[in-house]
């Protein structure tokens, strides 16, 4: 199954700023009044005495994805079993779909064939792009310190 992911997507700026701000405040004053309670029973302004029982982890992602939003970033939610396209998921490495298809070939990535295609495990790319970045970070840092140094001379 591949999962569309623009159905979970709102682009920067789709989303009035400041609305998403008073939003974002809101929802947070609420969970920190509501610190020990697992399920929140939100009410919608105008819709009377119901209200939705929702769980703690889904409130504090909304809070997340309305920071996000009030500070114009675009945001993203997909669910960690998804599948995507080799185009996909080279858009969200920000690199060339050849690129990715050598990174799948090597093994760095895993991924399964559905007839010709290639589909890739969200939380496959997400391990990844961890991996990556943490062996990255010793090279950058030792840039870095060269960089100091030769700053100092």
């Amino acid at each position: 199954m591949v999962t569309d992911i623009r159905k979970g997507s709102v682009e920067p700026g789709a989303v009035d700023q400041e609305k998403a701000e008073r939003a974002s405040r809101r929802v947070n004053d609420y969970l920190a009044r509501h610190v020990r309670e697992e399920d929140l029973a939100i009410r919608i302004e105008g819709g009377g005495d119901e209200a939705l029982v929702l769980p703690r982890q889904a409130v504090e992602m909304f809070a997340f994805v309305l920071d996000s939003m009030s500070r114009g970033f675009g945001v993203r939610i997909m669910p960690v079993h998804a599948e995507l396209t080799t185009q996909q998921a080279a858009d969200m490495l920000n690199v060339s779909r050849p690129y990715l298809i050598g990174l799948l070939d090597r093994g760095d990535i895993p991924c399964r064939k559905v007839g010709r295609h290639r589909r890739v495990r969200f939380a496959d790319l997400v391990d990844f792009q961890r991996n990556d970045d943490a062996a990255r970070k010793p090279i950058i840092d030792e840039l870095s310190q060269l960089g100091q140094e030769l700053g100092e001379d």
